[in-house]
């Protein structure tokens, strides 16, 4: 990853000079919260695989560094609305904004966050960019939707799961490599193939933060350890448990997930469950083979600086414990 961030070290520097830009408000606590969750820690998936398909590319304009800031912008405004939603205290080891300022002032900041996205990507004079990011607003919106609907549900199967992952996560990791794309001019079999290497990467993504729900230290993954459960959510290493539990074993996760509050026996008790029947192991190898599917989807480039970078940044997403 220490690679990566080398070879883009420029880019994200302008990135990261646009984000602040973009934060300028009349309005000081827009700015407070924004570059409060903006500054806490994030890895910058997102704009990174923006800049690095649109270098796979061989772009050679400037409009990449404003939309790896519009994706971020996007990505983050989606942050403060689930941190409201899920009731979350911490975020990326911090204090979670709605903690501190409040939820009213979580969920407006986020909804300047994604307005002005839109305001910026309108300056990228491409109206498939616009449609293809407007797009990806709805479809996280709905996948969101999705979860909560899926609450404490555990009928919730493998199936069901992925496509909630495809659509709250996958899909705005997946556009902004098709974005570099585009912006590039690619042909369609060539912007397929990165919005597609996304979509892989964005799953994966997802697959390794759900297993390190249970198993991560929170120093280091910036979370309580077990909010997954606690938020009644069925993730895949619950899933996987649940699916080969015996019938006593089922009765007893029900009650632990339709609880109200999670104690620590409870907790401990479900994790034993998911080591004993490999859910983590499971998680991780189902996340390393979408990995391998991703990589798969960009042989159609040839061999370059940037192809072996954007390899690296994706080994990375299931190298991480945070």
């Amino acid at each position: 990853m220490e690679s990566v961030i080398a070879y883009l070290k420029d880019d994200m520097s302008a990135v990261e000079e646009q984000i602040k830009n973009n934060l300028s408000s009349n309005v000081q606590l827009v700015s407070q919260v924004g570059e409060y969750i903006l500054s806490s820690g994030g890895k910058r998936i997102r704009p990174m695989l923006l800049l690095l398909s649109s270098r796979l590319c061989n772009y050679q304009g400037d409009k990449h560094v404003e939309l790896a800031s519009v994706v971020e912008f996007i990505h983050t405004a989606t942050l403060l609305h689930d941190d409201v939603v899920d009731s979350a205290d911490l975020r990326r080891g911090n204090r979670s904004a709605n903690s501190v300022w409040g939820n009213q002032a979580s969920v407006l900041v986020g909804d300047f966050l994604f307005a002005k996205s839109f305001s910026v990507m309108v300056n990228s004079e491409s109206l498939k960019i616009l449609k293809i990011l407007s797009d990806t607003t709805t479809e996280l919106a709905e996948g969101e939707i999705q979860q909560l609907i899926n609450t404490c549900d555990l009928d919730v199967d493998e199936q069901r799961y992925l496509q909630v992952v495809r659509d709250k996560t996958a899909i705005l990791i997946a556009a902004a490599c098709q974005v570099g794309g585009v912006l590039a001019g690619v042909d369609e079999l060539k912007e397929q193939a990165l919005r597609e290497f996304g979509l892989e990467i964005g799953i994966a993504f997802q697959l390794m933060d759900d297993a390190l729900d249970y198993v991560a230290d929170e120093a280091d993954f910036g979370k309580e350890r077990g909010h997954d459960l606690y938020e009644g959510k069925m993730t895949l290493p619950l899933i996987c448990a649940y699916s080969e539990a015996t019938s006593e074993e089922k009765l007893e996760i029900e009650r632990i997930v339709e609880a109200e509050e999670l104690g620590a026996e409870d907790l401990d008790y479900v994790c034993e469950l998911i080591d004993r029947y490999g859910g983590i192991k499971y998680t991780r190898k189902r996340a390393a083979d979408r990995i391998e599917l991703a990589k798969k989807q960009l042989e159609i480039f040839p061999d370059c600086e940037a192809r072996q970078a954007i390899f690296a940044l994706a080994d990375y997403v299931v190298a991480r414990n945070k």
